[in-house]
This record gives C-alpha cells, sequence and structure tokens, in this order.
C-alpha cells in the first residue's frame, strides 16, 4: 500500500531511542522528511549523518517550553503533515510511595508540554486544513500496570483532552489519535521489569515472564511492527478515524472495548 508519506514533512519526538526511533526510520523509509527531537545531541546528530537528505534536528528536552518553541522556528513557514507526540514516562513506584512533588514533576513530563506543543501544532495545520497527530501513550490507559502509578493516572488525563480537541478541530481535516503500547522490547520495559524486581526481591528473568504471560500472544511486542501502524495513521487513509486510542497489546487488555 501506497501510503503517500513520500517528501511530507513530519516531527518526530522521541527519537533517539525506543518506539520513537522505531517510527523515524520507518517515516525515512517512506521517504518522508521528518524534524527529530530528543536532548541528546550526538545520538541527534548521529540519526543525521545517517540519513543527511530527509532528517533535521532540535536538540531539547520536550518537558521545557524553550523546546516547542525551538521546534515551531524550524518547521518554520512549511507545510507540517504530521507530529508523533512522544517521549518517556514518569518512574515507576506504587501509589502509597509518592509524595506531592511526584505528582507534581509528572504532570510536567506526561501532560504540560504535550498540551503546550499540540496548540501550537494545531494552530499550523488549521490554516492547511490537513493535519495527523499520533500519541503514543500506554496500555495502562485501559490496563492499569503494577506500580506504575504516575503514568496510570497522568495518561489518562491526555486520553480526555485528546478526545475533546479532536472534536473540535475534525472540520479542518485534522485527525488526532492515541496508541497504546503494551510491553514491547524497548528500554523503557526493560527499566521496569529491573524496578519490579527490586520492588518483589525476585529475578529479573522471572518478572520479565510474568509481564509475557499477560498477554495473549505470549510475547514481547517488536517496536518495528508498532510503526506500521503509527504510519498508517499518518497517511490520508486514516482520514475517517480521530479521537481514539488504539490497544497494541498482544491481548493484554480483555475488556470489551480495550
Amino acid at each position: 500500500m501506497n501510503l503517500n508519506l513520500e517528501n511530507q514533512l513530519f516531527l518526530v519526538g522521541g527519537a533517539t531511542s525506543g518506539l520513537g526511533k522505531a517510527i523515524a526510520y520507518a517515516l525515512i523509509e517512506e521517504g518522508a522528511k521528518i524534524i527529530v527531537v530528543a536532548r541528546s545531541a550526538g545520538k541527534l546528530a548521529d540519526l543525521q549523518h545517517e540519513f543527511p537528505e530527509q532528517i533535521e534536528i532540535v536538540v531539547g528536552d520536550l518537558f521545557e517550553s524553550k523546546t516547542n518553541a525551538k521546534i515551531m522556528a524550524k518547521i518554520g513557514t512549511r507545510k507540517i503533515t504530521g507530529a508523533l507526540i512522544n517521549a518517556g514516562g514518569p518512574p515507576a513506584m506504587p501509589a502509597m510511595k509518592t509524595t506531592l512533588g511526584d505528582w507534581d514533576n509528572a504532570y510536567k513530563s506526561v501532560v504540560r508540554w504535550k498540551i503546550e506543543l499540540t496548540q501550537l501544532l494545531v494552530e499550523k495545520m488549521i490554516p492547511q486544513n490537513y493535519g495527523r497527530i499520533v500519541y503514543v501513550e500506554s496500555v495502562s490507559v485501559k490496563h492499569p500496570i503494577e506500580n506504575l502509578v504516575l503514568s496510570n493516572s497522568m495518561r489518562l488525563a491526555i486520553v480526555g483532552y485528546v478526545k475533546t480537541l479532536s472534536q473540535e478541530v475534525a472540520q479542518y481535516g485534522i485527525t488526532m489519535n492515541i496508541l497504546g503500547p503494551g510491553y514491547h522490547a524497548t528500554q523503557r520495559i526493560e527499566n521496569i521489569f529491573i524496578k519490579n524486581s527490586e520492588l518483589k526481591g525476585v529475578p529479573v528473568e522471572t518478572i520479565k515472564s510474568q509481564f509475557v504471560n499477560q498477554t495473549k500472544v505470549g510475547d514481547i511486542g517488536n517496536p518495528k511492527d508498532f510503526a506500521s501502524l503509527a504510519l498508517w495513521f499518518f497517511s490520508p487513509q486514516s482520514r475517517y478515524i480521530t479521537g481514539q486510542t488504539i490497544s497494541v497489546d498482544g491481548g493484554l487488555v480483555q475488556g470489551t472495548f480495550g
């Protein structure tokens, strides 16, 4: 299937690792132009060196407003076809171990910057009468994950925000959807395995087996498969789907609307 992404401009957050990196590579393979954002100047430079004709970089912390300003300056007067709103999550911990400071930091890292950047992008997309925004959140918005209370809670705020705003901007040809990854082979899930191992006092491999056994397919997800779905949501073919949260979880969520 031709996704019609060649020479289109996309923004990709968290592009130097995990699911963000897989999606960046998938867009490159489709011939897209991408602006990649991350904190590591070295890793971004490596990506740009690999694909100098297709990649532009913005070095910065997405949690800070000045990075959003740098992103919009990089886009300039050009048409922006789509954006991947993606960054790391808050630390793993059980609810009763959290402090109010932890909650303040989680709001900053999961909610605030996404709203700020989204509204800047939507203001840019409305005159274009076109746009695709895809958010990488977590399956935890439908199936809370043990010891991830900050992520379980704060990501739900983004679900509510995206559902509401998507209804307001659909008339301008802008779609907004959320992908909720389950357990994929990334450093993030490895860190969760390690944290749970420390909290429970059992080997990491035991924790990993417990997570895998929760899925119906009996395996950890492949980031490349996840990226293929994100690309479809970036394409014109996805025009009739907006405001949705799609679980990509190997059958982890068993509810009817999972």
